[in-house]
């Protein structure tokens, strides 16, 4: 099999893998919704209407047929990419998306930048001086910062950085000024007040986003941080690495230029499974920040057993989870043929 058609054939497999891992995904969130006692309505609603009106409401929404049926009807919009109408507020999920998906982007990215900025880094100090002091701490670090929870994590930020020290705000994604008069043009409001020319509004979101940005980010830090340094340990006792440096090759350049870039490979190949921690952890972070994104929204959808909010979120982050890990299985496939075969 030639070069180009062994790429072709690996990204038609993994383009048709997609397909039962969002089924087998959708099949758990319909199950798990309707595994727990009651329904959506009676939750959200049953101290407001009659058993009458509760009843008819079910009728109207499907939860009086049979689970099979209901089963069906969901993958059949889901397929067509229609979620529905969520049962609290009465917002389609499309326009939930829109309206709250830039917020949740706008997190994930700067926790992702936050990671990358100072895991890469810190991994490589720690792969290069392994079994050192300077190495044992970065290690402990980066197991606290996986291990504990985003919310354990952002109440602590909030207690002392925005409380204590009065460094960065507590909560919100920007002052009530500055949301009230920001035209919306993208849905994502840094890049709203960079378009007007608002700079001192950008710089507000910023500090508001320091935060909520560094706790998310120390989620997916631990792992950046021990990829890096047990890749870089790795090439470092490598016969090319030993040979560059019998050419006279400075210890620096040796380290940067050849251990530290084969370490990179490994970070690209785990990069897409992060975006689901990211995605996961943005739930809590959200919450604990009073961001205003889709992660808080889906745990209220949760609070209230919204079925449709929560299935309809949660096919969402799924499809994009999916993309972006198929996207990045590609481009490792580009950057080392091996992975084809």
């Amino acid at each position: 099999m030639s070069r180009g058609g062994s790429l072709r054939g690996y990204i038609l497999i993994r383009i048709a893998l997609m397909i039962p891992m969002v089924w087998v995904l959708l099949t758990t969130v319909f199950l798990m919704m309707r595994v727990a006692p009651g329904d959506p309505i009676t939750a959200s609603l049953g101290g407001k209407l009659s058993p009458e009106e509760v009843a008819e409401r079910q009728a109207a929404l499907g939860f009086d047929r049979p689970l099979i049926v209901q089963y069906f009807d969901y993958l059949w919009d889901a397929v067509r990419f229609q979620f529905g109408t969520t049962i609290t507020d009465n917002q389609t999920i499309g326009s939930l998306i829109v309206e709250n998906g830039g917020a949740t982007l706008t997190l994930t990215v700067a926790a992702l930048v936050v990671a990358l900025v100072f895991g890469l880094p810190l991994g490589l100090i720690a792969g290069r001086y392994r079994e050192t002091v300077p190495d044992a701490f970065i290690r402990v670090f980066a197991i606290l910062g996986y291990a504990a929870p985003p919310f354990f994590v952002g109440l602590l930020a909030q207690l002392l950085f925005a409380q204590n020290l009065d460094w960065f705000p507590a909560s919100k994604m920007a002052s009530p000024i500055v949301q009230a008069t920001a035209e919306t043009h993208t849905h994502i409001l840094i890049v709203d007040l960079a378009i007007e020319g608002d700079w001192e509004g950008v710089w507000d979101v910023i500090l508001h986003l320091v935060l909520p940005a560094t706790t998310l980010g120390l989620l997916v830090m631990g792992v950046f941080i021990r990829l890096v340094r047990v890749n870089v340990g790795q090439a470092l006792g490598g016969d090319y690495v030993e040979a560059a440096r019998a050419r006279g090759v400075p210890e620096r350049r040796v380290v940067s230029r050849h251990a530290f870039k084969n370490a990179l490979i490994p970070v690209v190949t785990v990069m897409g499974l992060q975006v689901a921690l990211l995605l996961g952890g943005a739930v809590l972070t959200e919450k604990t920040f009073s961001w205003p994104g889709l992660g808080s929204r889906l745990l209220d959808y949760l609070t209230n057993r919204d079925y449709i909010g929560v299935q309809g979120l949660i096919t969402f982050f799924a499809l994009i989870v999916v993309v972006i890990s198929v996207i990045i299985d590609i481009v490792n496939a580009l950057i080392d043929p091996r992975v084809r075969y």
